[in-house]
């Protein structure tokens, strides 16, 4: 295991058995989101194509996921907040999005605003019972950043994702299931526990097949048919040149479990 925490922890990072936990750090605020914790996330995100990271875990400390992003009188003067949305917060969730590894949002408490959208960036989000969602934007006289309105729109229609975002609303754990924004809820005892069991399964997985799997998926999203199709068949071509499809075959016709290597 090594543990990497920047110099003042706002975020942490561990590796276990090729799981990367990414833990948004100051609990007794709620984990808000400043402009030096999307870089260090970002770092740390980055980092996981070189450190043996097979799966990412992005979660926040002491019970809540992310109050969203921290704001403060010094920032209603002078700040270009589309610069630094452009700059700070867009590459972070493009990150989590265009990386080759599976991502794993584990949401516990609020997970609010920003916060809301990192979640959403993910490949899967798994929350437990006491979860709590809001874009909460309007509340405050904001519309939505982070890509609320991307993930949203697509997940629980135009006009679900409208309402959700313009009325601020919350959505509950069990709320956010019903609607696909959530995988999987589970009580809060229990989430720690089922989050590493399924990392621990994709970390085990055949990682190449797993990367081309993230990109059908995403072109899949927003593609035709056509690129669909053609993007497939070009994913299946690397997955066919791999030590891992050949393991698979060979652990089928002998009916034992297969021991991928990523490779």
């Amino acid at each position: 295991m090594s543990k990497i925490s920047t110099s003042d922890n706002i975020v942490t990072s561990e590796i276990e058995n090729g799981i990367k936990t990414i833990s948004l750090n100051i609990p007794k605020k709620k984990n808000p989101l400043k402009p030096e914790t999307m870089v260090l996330m970002l770092e740390a995100i980055k980092a996981s194509a070189s450190d043996g990271t097979k799966v990412i875990v992005l979660t926040g400390a002491g019970g809540n996921f992310s109050s969203g992003a921290m704001l403060d009188a010094s920032m209603m003067q002078d700040f270009d907040v589309t610069d630094y949305l452009r700059e700070k917060v867009n590459p972070v969730v493009l990150a989590l999005r265009e990386t080759p590894i599976p991502c794993i949002a584990k949401v516990e408490g609020f997970c609010v605003g920003l916060g809301f959208s990192l979640a959403m960036a993910c490949d899967m989000l798994i929350c437990s019972e006491n979860a709590k969602f809001n874009q909460i934007f309007t509340r405050i006289g904001l519309s939505s950043d982070g890509g609320g309105s991307y993930f949203l729109a697509r997940t629980v229609g135009y006009r679900k994702a409208f309402e959700l975002i313009a009325m601020n609303q919350d959505v509950s754990a069990q709320e956010a299931l019903d609607w696909g924004i959530a995988n999987h809820v589970f009580p809060s005892d229990e989430i720690e526990e089922k989050v590493n069991e399924l990392a621990t399964k994709l970390a085990n997985g055949p990682l190449v097949a797993l990367a081309q799997v993230k990109s059908n998926v995403r072109v899949g999203e927003n593609g035709t048919l056509a690129e669909a199709l053609d993007n497939e068949a070009i994913n299946q071509g690397k997955c066919f040149k791999s030590s891992d499809f050949m393991e698979g075959i060979n652990a089928f016709m002998q009916k034992r479990p297969s021991e991928f290597k990523g490779k």
